[in-house]
């Protein structure tokens, strides 16, 4: 197959869709199938240069919302080159502008929302929420009405989707996500757990918890240095990372509220770790910690877990059911006291139960999270025919009907 993904913008400090376009079309190349991708960048905009993909950068795009006079042209143009067309993510004009590219030609476009259809946001930003339903009915839900499919990577967040807007229509799938494996210890050369401590020596011999992700509100960072001051204080040799990209400059924030807490010391900001020592931080590590307020899948969990590291995370990351039914670590609410609930209750392991969960850890990154197995879910979903009812186009008046989402409930939207 050809497959195009279409992004905003392939800026590696924009995270998770970027990642996983990154990591999974890897395993689409091994196969031997083609994967080109189209931005809404900048020729020289960060990460164009260096994007490992064939990349079709159309910008600059213009505003938050990333207008592109470029992109409806060249899709109708290219569209029938590719055997199928993939929007990553919403909220932009990039998903808007391959509707209305598409709608009208034979090409199949799918939609990973990666979490962006949660509720949450509705409960965090209300304001923000408001402004998105000035366009939600003729923009993003025609996207996702008229899609071949919308692709959750969670039941959870297939569930969870269904709740922000109650004019809701999508022929939802569920497929697997993942990540590559880390690269094997004994790789020549340096071992990268040896690099990260050797850039970072005050970490030798400590007890690191690590969190490792976007320096943001969303992710709990201020609930996990709460916490962490407190249950961590019978523990001197215990050390917090926070491994990340501060975009959002909330970082002096955090630091100054480590500080007010008296672990000011024992808390690192190494800023956005990649390659060898990303893996190193990994390695190095005795657990993994993510008290996100909402996650769809949270990559940087299952990298951790091929690591053999295990993971304490909110029971707001779509999936904590499998990390926990499957030993491979620890969930709580997305509060403070869940958080200091976990780190306690980590601590309080003994090696041998430790030990158990690394192994556990390891197994269910195998058989769960595999970037071999999210490229053959992938492909099961674009290689398959539509049921008969989908072929064509539908009356307008049916096309245009809401669906009200069962269980939705007046106020709810």
């Amino acid at each position: 197959m050809k497959i195009l993904h279409v992004l905003a913008s392939v800026d590696p400090r924009g995270g998770g869709p970027v990642e996983s376009v990154r990591q999974g079309s890897a395993q689409l190349l091994a196969l031997g199938h083609k994967v080109e991708v189209l931005s809404l960048d900048a020729p020289d905009a960060p990460g164009v240069a260096g994007f490992t993909l064939p990349l079709h950068a159309l910008g600059p795009a213009r505003g938050f919302y990333h207008y592109s006079p470029r992109l409806v042209p060249w899709l109708r143009a290219h569209a029938r080159e590719f055997d199928a067309v993939i929007v990553n993510g919403l909220w932009q004009y990039h998903g808007f502008g391959t509707w209305r590219a598409l709608r009208k030609l034979d090409v199949p476009y799918y939609v990973y929302p990666h979490g962006m259809l949660d509720p949450w946001f509705k409960r965090a930003y209300p304001l923000k929420h408001l402004k998105k339903w000035l366009y939600w009915p003729w923009a993003e839900y025609r996207v996702l009405r008229d899609a071949r499919a919308v692709l959750f990577t969670a039941e959870e967040e297939r569930r969870l989707a269904a709740r922000s807007f109650w004019l809701y229509r999508a022929r939802a799938r569920v497929v697997s996500f993942g990540t590559q494996a880390p690269p094997p210890e004994d790789a020549p050369g340096v071992p990268p757990r040896e690099r990260f401590l050797a850039a970072h020596p005050e970490l030798r011999g400590k007890r690191i918890v690590l969190f490792l992700g976007r320096i943001h509100e969303k992710k709990g960072c201020d609930l996990l240095i709460e916490a962490f001051g407190r249950a961590a204080a019978r523990y001197p040799d215990a050390h917090l990372v926070m491994a990340g990209p501060d975009g959002a400059g909330w970082g002096e924030r955090l630091r100054a509220q480590a500080a007010a807490a008296g672990i000011g010391a024992r808390v690192s900001w190494p800023g956005m770790l990649d390659g060898p020592m990303k893996w190193g931080a990994f390695r190095a590590s005795d657990v993994f910690v993510l008290p996100s307020h909402q996650e769809n899948f949270g990559i940087a969990v299952a990298e951790a877990m091929a690591c053999g590291v295990p993971v304490l995370i909110s029971d707001k990351v779509n999936i904590w059911r499998e990390v926990e039914g499957d030993g491979a670590g620890l969930a709580a609410p997305d509060t403070a006291q869940g958080t200091e609930a976990l780190l306690r209750c980590w601590f309080a392991l003994g090696e041998r139960e430790r030990g158990a969960m690394r192994a556990c850890a390891q197994a269910s990154f195998a058989r769960r999270f595999s970037v071999e197995g999210m490229a053959g879910d992938l492909l099961r979903v674009l290689q398959a025919e539509p049921p008969a009812h989908e072929h064509g186009r539908k009356p307008a008046q049916e096309a245009a009907r809401a669906v009200p989402v069962p269980g939705w409930r007046a106020g709810d939207g």
